[in-house]
């Protein structure tokens, strides 16, 4: 009988919210300083920006739910990729479309990673061996006019409204 309520004892306090979670405790404030001084990143920071990594860049220029998106790959020698289209943003996942190519990435507040593994639809988008996939890009500016200069290779502006 006592390893009976033992157990019902146990279970009662399983899945239930501590009642006295306070916003400014230790953690919290210790959580807020790593974000301001960089060492987390806020994933509330603003989309809208210039993005790049090595030859890959993005643009994104809107607001914080649906905004302009741009992506340009340069390897050179018809090695690359251009594309222009939508993203939705909700939290920390990124809904993405380049016409038939849509799918979803993730952003933390200093970078944004596409999947490894794309749609079918997306090659279109690509020459010669290059590719969108898992393709990285941190913030370079949050800057909406340097954000909307972005050409691809071809000179097309990628984030133009």
């Amino acid at each position: 009988m006592r390893q009976v309520l033992l157990f019902a004892l146990v279970l009662g306090g399983c899945g239930q919210e501590p009642s006295n979670v306070v916003a400014d405790s230790a953690g919290a404030r210790l959580e807020a300083a790593a974000e301001t001084t960089g060492i987390v990143p806020d994933p509330n920071a603003p989309l809208q920006g210039s993005w790049a990594r090595d030859t890959d860049r993005v643009c994104v220029v809107g607001t914080e739910k649906t905004a302009r998106i741009g992506v340009s790959v340069d390897y050179g020698e018809d090695q690359g990729c251009a594309a222009s289209g939508t993203v939705e943003r909700s939290g920390d996942a990124l809904k993405l479309a380049f016409g038939a190519c849509t799918f979803d990435a993730r952003f933390d507040g200093d970078r944004i990673v596409f999947p490894a593994e794309m749609p079918a639809a997306c090659e279109s988008l690509c020459t010669g061996r290059a590719s969108l996939a898992a393709l990285t890009v941190d913030r370079i500016s949050d800057s909406r006019s340097e954000a909307s200069t972005l050409r691809s290779s071809a000179g097309k502006l990628l984030c133009a409204n």
